[in-house]
């Protein structure tokens, strides 16, 4: 079977499947200016009569078919010092107010009126820089990976400004060269602009873009064109000190005052390659996580949150898939903390990138944790017009064995290479991923193999996919929650379009879905059949009505509950029916909500209805307020009974400011008897430089009682040498 998926793949790639679209008319020539710009969001110097202008935007949503009927325009210039663009969006079709969420960094990009530009400063349509703006001036910044996704939890210094009325908004950005990695003597870069209008409920950019993929699709980028190549950005070194005091008090013991000195050093070997030290990090004040109901026999995922290890995150973290991750940061840190670390990262030229990361934590007697060392090494290179080849290498070695567990190794390591197709178009994609733990204990040295195929058009998607991880596979800096299975599945689903322009819907269709687990002797464990049905409206609204036919034989006892009340037994088989619907009300409105239920069988021969939701409503531009609701009622026999447990939570975004924010967060888990609050003011004095008061509090009787609160002062500052 694996042998004909190889096929598959080699044909793709040497068949010219589809034809392409013509982007060479998409190129917008940037000439340098030396007239002093101001970034106030009034577009009165000389440079912006003379530069060319890309407008006559291409409509996205609702349908892709024609122009925008909101007129855009974008113009570029630079200096020594800084790219600069200046924007106008005018309200020709639809005006009104604008929506917008609140001031606060990183909006939600569907939730906003809003303008962003990608970046693609080695014009590979795979990697760069993605800056955006809603209308009323908040910032949005990110970097790209994968040719159209985008981490925001990457942050850089650039600057901006939004001015406003009822005809137009004006956008004006300036981003230091210092601030993003580039190849300097490359003199055409990849970009587009694009815009999202919700009043009008049209998303539109300049080099068009099929309505199925994001508008910062950098394979469906136009062309930046330099007069003279970038220039050299010289010494770019940052230092990053940080300052931080925190009052701690656990489980009714006397509060203890605990004082730290840290920072950050960034400087660039090139333009494109850049070393980050820290000493000491702090991360006291990355935002909590979100609280979960876990009904799930597997390890629950949470994202990354530290800044350390964001920029360029996708040569490290971005492996596999997202169940099968060699390496995953969060798992480094957190039960001791980081004494120093370093990283290399960026890109050696157009085809090659690399990452090096290298990390000592601290010894911790009380939990039998050694002193431990932490290396990746990864390799990118880019083949065919989109695709690329990865290698990586992850390595977790004890410095001092004298406190280490007599019942673990003394090192952990996994090797691994796979292989990224995208098409030049960005219709078809596909994964061969193959990898390999070494370990001091013979039990945890196994490999695993995985691959998919799939396309995705505006009608079709469809997408196969296989993964073997062997029982003795082993990743301590990982995050692969299940061992020991064969996996298959396919999917495809369909969309029928509407002609009737009168009538609010816009797209329906069906998706099937079918995932078999088997274990490694392929004896049947698991078997999902899921069918739904969407309906897209053109306000952006959707709805879907699903059904799921679900087969489990337990691989070990499990407690259905999560409350330590009983445990089901290994290799008893349950199965069930659920019925499902949930419904996202259009954004535009200042009162959001998203809905879900479902109805049907569970373990044990059981029931389960469940409802969850969240509420939103925004005093635009400077209170958001929302609200997480999560209820399940399960009926099992005894010893379970019925049960009943909430999940609720409520978050208030105080934005005085586009640089002073003040973010609230109370949560209640009744499954593990908890609850937290937390509460966030961040002042950013300077860009990328912050005051933090951080105060959380929390109390847990799961698996065992523990309460207690802290309060953190915390001042950081930029500074460029």
């Amino acid at each position: 079977m694996w042998h004909r998926l190889l096929f598959c793949l080699s044909s793709l790639i040497y068949s010219n499947l589809y034809s392409q679209i013509n982007f060479e008319q998409y190129r917008l020539p940037i000439q340098k200016t030396n007239e002093k710009i101001i970034i106030d969001g009034d577009l009165n110097e000389l440079i912006w009569t003379q530069t060319q202008v890309a407008d006559d935007f291409f409509m996205i949503t609702p349908v892709d078919t024609g122009k925008a009927n909101q007129l855009s325009e974008a113009r570029v210039t630079y200096d020594d010092e800084n790219i600069y663009l200046a924007i106008i969006f005018y309200n020709t079709a639809v005006k009104g107010k604008y929506v917008v969420e609140s001031l606060k960094r990183d909006f939600s990009f569907g939730k906003n009126d809003n303008f962003l530009v990608a970046i693609d400063p080695f014009n590979n349509q795979t990697t760069g820089f993605a800056f955006g703006v809603n209308a009323y001036g908040a910032q949005w910044d990110g970097t790209m990976y994968e040719g159209r996704s985008v981490d925001l939890n990457w942050d850089s210094k650039w600057y901006s400004a939004v001015q406003l009325d009822e005809e137009k908004w004006v956008c004006e950005i300036a981003i230091p060269f210092k601030s993003i990695r580039f190849d300097d003597e490359n003199t055409v870069w990849g970009i587009n602009f694009s815009r999202l209008d919700l009043k009008a409920s049209e998303k539109s950019s300049w080099a068009p873009v099929p309505r199925q993929f994001p508008s910062v699709s950098l394979a469906y980028a136009g062309a930046l064109v330099w007069d003279a190549p970038p220039p050299k950005q010289g010494n770019n070194s940052s230092l990053i000190p940080y300052f931080s005091n925190r009052i701690v008090q656990e489980n009714q013991s006397n509060a203890q005052n605990q004082f730290k000195v840290g920072g950050d050093v960034k400087f660039n070997l090139t333009s494109s390659l850049n070393i980050d030290l820290t000493v000491n990090p702090d991360f006291s004040q990355a935002e909590v996580d979100q609280q979960v109901t876990n009904l799930d026999r597997f390890e629950l995922f949470f994202p990354e949150r530290r800044q350390f290890f964001l920029e360029n995150a996708d040569l490290f973290s971005n492996f596999g898939y997202s169940t099968i991750r060699p390496f995953f940061s969060r798992r480094i840190g957190l039960e001791v903390p980081i004494d120093a670390g370093v990283r290399l990262s960026g890109n050696l030229n157009e085809n090659w990138r690399i990452g090096v990361m290298d990390i000592q934590t601290h010894a911790d007697e009380d939990q039998q944790i050694s002193t431990q060392n932490f290396g990746v090494f990864s390799l990118q290179r880019k083949v065919l017009d989109r695709s690329n080849i990865n290698f990586i290498f992850v390595n977790k070695q004890d410095v001092n064995e004298n406190n280490r567990s007599n019942s673990t190794s003394p090192y952990n390591r996994n090797g691994g290479i796979e292989f990224n197709y995208f098409s030049k178009d960005n219709l078809w994609d596909g994964k061969l991923l193959f990898l390999k733990s070494f370990s001091a204990l013979k039990e945890a040295q196994g490999n695993t193999f995985a691959s998919h195929f799939g396309y995705q058009s505006t009608r079709w998607k469809w997408r196969i996919q296989q993964e073997y991880v062997s029982g003795d596979y082993s990743a301590d800096v990982g995050f692969v929650p299940r061992k020991n299975y064969h996996k298959l599945q396919a999917l495809a689903a369909h969309l029928f379009y509407t002609a009737d322009e009168t009538i609010s819907l816009l797209s329906h269709g069906p998706s099937v879905e079918r995932i078999y687990f088997f274990d490694t002797d392929w004896d049947k464990k698991d078997l999902s059949n899921h069918f739904k049905y969407l309906f897209n409206f053109k306000n952006r609204s959707q709805f879907s009505l699903g059904i799921q036919r679900q087969f489990i034989e337990l691989l070990r006892n499990f407690d259905p509950l999560r409350n330590q009340i009983a445990t089901l037994k290994a290799g008893t088989q349950h199965e069930w029916i659920t019925y499902t619907a949930a419904y996202n009300a259009k954004p535009q409105n200042r009162f959001t909500y998203s809905l879900e239920a479902l109805s049907g069988g569970y373990y044990q021969e059981g029931t389960r209805t469940a409802f969850s939701g969240e509420f939103g409503y925004r005093f635009q531009p400077y209170l958001e307020l929302n609200s997480l609701l999560n209820f399940n009622h399960i009926d099992l026999p005894q010893p379970w009974d019925t049960t009943e447990f909430w999940l609720l939570g409520f978050k208030a975004n105080i934005t005085f400011t586009n640089t002073l924010f003040f973010s609230n967060l109370y949560q209640y888990n009744e499954q593990l008897g908890l609850w937290n609050f937390n509460s966030r003011l961040q002042w950013r004095y300077k860009p990328a430089s912050d005051l933090f008061i951080v105060f959380n509090s929390n109390e847990m009787q799961l698996p065992q009682l523990s309460s207690g609160w802290n309060l953190t002062f915390k001042l950081n500052y930029w500074l460029n040498l």
